[in-house]
């Protein structure tokens, strides 16, 4: 066993007995230990952008005001709601029967600092888009609270299913831009069905189960949630298999030796991110919409999905997934070798002598950029179906707070990326992906006066029709633009010990359905 195995196993026993550190038996009760590949960064809604945070934001420590049940539509969560009758007043009526962990109510004062604080530009909230339609947060007595938008809107605001409320009286005397360093994120008061009980940066969050948590919104069956941060594939693997994980992330590749273990089982279940090749279309080669065409003939996606992910996903030929309600099937981009070198000798670039190919001077390069500092399969597989076709690529692996930088910095130093793109559940991705600094089409550079009147179109809509209809004028264009090559939608993999019961997993994300999970008496198991 590795060094570092050792120390990530210490790590764990010492988590699960409640000590700092030194090994100590597996407690049985209802702990359960789940596996994050990297710390959560902030458990504060207005900050965090780690998709694990945000799930233990949503579904341990805070409430939001809705929440999606298993059909993608939006249900009361802190408050039901009406809308006026031209659908441009929201009204929200708070429930009176919860409260913060430290003992005060849950008002609509909270309600109106979070929307506000949302929106102000020195916040820095990364969905602060989302609210741009709302030009008031008004206060109408202790549980009611009301937003009014600027024009009509065609569906409820996805943004308020996932931003979770704060409490206001612990952020008391702060800026907006002091939010981001404030005490809180270390040591958070929630007022969800899961307490803050303890944060050891880049180990663990401990989570303790609130007893007099409202029923009606599900009471937890666990008495403590604990997220473990395990970095390496590797010691996540032997953790879980000898017990000290309850549930992990895995790679594809470990499913079918994790099924074979008759303590554990697989749960693949649909997630919202898709996989994507970015192109820089400000810049060579990739400013010639050709020889972006030409790269999506070139990949062989099947062959991702099969070899890369053992089958774990689907092929992408755009940003919703099929499991998605709102799916359309968007025109579908072939594997076609001859097509490709076709179009590029057609446009010019020549094989030369190394077989990369040439254009007055110019080799058929370039640099892709991706996040990581291992194991790049993916990238390389991506890399030799290319040169088959006489293009060259050079694979570089950063860290994730230099990818975004170079990603959403103003020079957009880059040629390509790959990244995962995330989801929205309640709009299929209509303009949350493409508009913003963190949007691929953002990314990718992409001006295009017809992309900018379908975006303008789903901004203005008023009606699900008129949004639909902007989002499809809007995909037209991607697929004729290519600013993005979309490569497939994984499934999610999780590696879970069978004494954890009552678990399904869907779009909604790893932890909607957390209230309903218990750990198995040790005479039920098999």
């Amino acid at each position: 066993m590795s060094s570092s195995l050792r120390v990530g196993l210490t790590v764990f026993l010492g988590v699960a007995s409640g000590v700092a550190c030194g090994p100590a038996p597996r407690p049985e009760g209802a702990t359960l230990l789940f596996a994050s590949g990297a710390d959560l960064q902030s458990i504060n809604p207005l900050v965090a952008i780690h998709p694990l945070a945000k799930q233990v934001q949503k579904h341990i420590l805070f409430l939001t005001l809705a929440a999606y049940d298993e059909a993608i539509e939006p249900v009361p969560r802190l408050a039901s709601w009406q809308w006026s009758e031209g659908r441009t007043v929201l009204r929200f009526a708070l429930r009176r029967d919860v409260r913060w962990h430290d003992g005060r109510p849950t008002t609509a004062d909270d309600v109106v600092w979070t929307l506000r604080m949302a929106r102000h530009p020195e916040t820095a909230y990364p969905r602060a888009r989302d609210l741009t339609a709302v030009t008031r947060v008004s206060r109408v007595d202790d549980y009611t609270v009301e937003l009014r938008f600027a024009q009509a809107q065609p569906t409820f605001p996805d943004v308020l299913t996932d931003l979770a409320i704060l409490p206001r009286h612990l952020f008391a005397g702060l800026a907006p831009a002091e939010i981001r360093t404030a005490a809180f994120n270390q040591n958070p008061v929630g007022n969800g069905p899961f307490r803050f009980v303890e944060y050891r940066p880049n180990q663990r969050w401990v989570f303790a189960r609130v007893d007099d948590f409202p029923e009606s919104l599900g009471r937890p069956r666990l008495d403590r949630f604990v997220v473990v941060v395990v970095d390496e594939s590797t010691t996540k693997l032997a953790a879980l298999t000898s017990g000290e994980l309850d549930f992990a992330g895995i790679n594809p590749a470990h499913a079918s030796f994790v099924r074979d273990d008759r303590r554990l089982t697989v749960i693949d279940y649909p997630v919202q991110f898709v996989n994507a090749l970015i192109w820089n279309v400000r810049r060579p080669p990739f400013d010639d919409v050709r020889v972006r065409r030409a790269v999506a003939l070139a990949l062989d996606r099947q062959l991702l999905v099969d070899a890369y992910l053992y089958g774990f996903g689907v092929l992408a030929d755009g940003p919703v997934s099929p499991d998605h309600p709102w799916f359309e099937s968007p025109a579908p981009v072939g594997y076609d070798v001859d097509a490709a070198e076709a179009l590029l000798e057609a446009v010019g670039w020549r094989r030369g002598d190394d077989g990369v190919r040439q254009r007055e001077g110019r080799r058929l390069s370039f640099r892709l950029l991706t996040v990581g500092s291992a194991d790049n399969a993916l990238e390389q597989m991506i890399q030799a179906q290319l040169r088959r076709v006489g293009i060259e690529m050079e694979i570089r692996q950063l860290e994730l707070s230099t990818f975004l930088s170079v990603a959403q910095g103003r020079a957009r130093d880059f040629d390509a990326l790959i990244t995962l793109v995330p989801g929205d559940l309640a709009l299929g991705h209509v303009a949350a992906l493409f508009e913003g600094a963190a949007g691929p089409l953002a990314y990718s550079g992409l001006q295009s006066p017809d992309f900018e009147g379908a975006l303008a179109r789903v901004r203005e809509a008023q009606t699900a029709g008129e949004l639909e209809a902007g989002w499809r004028d809007a995909q037209r264009v991607i697929e004729r633009e290519f600013p993005v090559t979309w490569l497939y939608h994984a499934r999610g993999v999780q590696g879970v010990n069978r004494r954890v019961r009552g678990v399904s997993l869907d779009l909604r994300g790893e932890l909607a359905g957390v209230a309903g999970w218990w750990i198995a008496d040790r005479e039920e198991l098999p």
